[in-house]
């Protein structure tokens, strides 16, 4: 009897489409790539240098469909490490494209050369935008970003999404949302929502104030049970950083 009503619920909840096309946005077909690179402590400011030049090379030329979107060094949290927010005109297909293109691109096989001698450690996840978010459009500084990262439980990700598809309507007073974004290559079943502050003063009034406001707490209610580990990274912009 528990089998037969354990099949049952299997079959009530099971969805039809995949959460990518029911969460992502349409009408840009976006594809977002997000790269964690953990920079040796003695060479952070020369590689910000370098990766400043490259990324406004590819984001200048018309040849290459990507455009950096941000790029930040960690402040709070994981220390001397560099993060760097891509976006690909055209999803899969300009992302093929582009590498293709880089792979016959000598300054950049050197660019390569030279960065790999100063990180530890790289990473990276291909992301897609929520559809209720904000487009994650240039900023005038100065500001502080926070990336709250959380792991969700597998199979939770349209519950999340129908949650802060509400939730969204709170956190928008001081324009502090930037965007959001979840994993579809890399680590799965991840989230990325990146807030703006002008400071961390105005980061922790501005979060105070989520929760004067009625709903916010059932937002948090529901969604808490959905995680499974959250992270808070504390970012500066880099020089070259379209969001400043």
């Amino acid at each position: 009897l528990r089998f037969v009503r354990a099949l049952s619920l299997i079959h009530t909840d099971a969805r039809k489409d995949a959460h990518s096309n029911l969460l992502s946005k349409k009408e840009t077909n976006h594809l977002y790539k997000i790269q964690f690179h953990n920079v040796k402590p003695d060479c952070l400011e020369v590689y910000n240098d370098l990766q400043v030049e490259v990324q406004k090379k590819l984001s200048q030329d018309a040849e290459y469909p990507c455009e950096i979107v941000g790029s930040w060094n960690t402040w709070y949290g994981e220390q001397d490490q560099a993060v760097h927010l891509w976006r690909y005109r055209g999803g899969y297909p300009a992302l093929t494209e582009c590498l293709q293109k880089l792979k016959t691109n000598e300054e950049y096989k050197e660019f390569r050369k030279e960065r790999s001698k100063m990180l530890i450690s790289r990473r990276n996840q291909l992301l897609l935008e929520f559809s209720f978010w904000n487009e994650p459009l240039p900023r005038k500084g100065p500001n502080i970003y926070e990336m709250r990262t959380y792991n969700l439980k597998p199979g939770t990700m349209i519950e999340w999404g129908n949650h802060w598809a509400r939730a969204i309507s709170y956190r928008q007073e001081n324009k502090e949302a930037v965007s959001g974004f979840f994993s579809q290559i890399g680590d799965l079943y991840v989230v990325h929502h990146l807030w703006a502050y002008e400071s961390l003063q105005a980061r922790e009034e501005t979060r105070n104030s989520a929760w004067m406001k009625e709903g916010w707490d059932v937002n948090v209610f529901y969604t808490v049970p959905l995680i499974r580990s959250m992270e808070s990274r504390i970012m500066i912009p880099t020089g070259g950083s379209p969001l400043q």
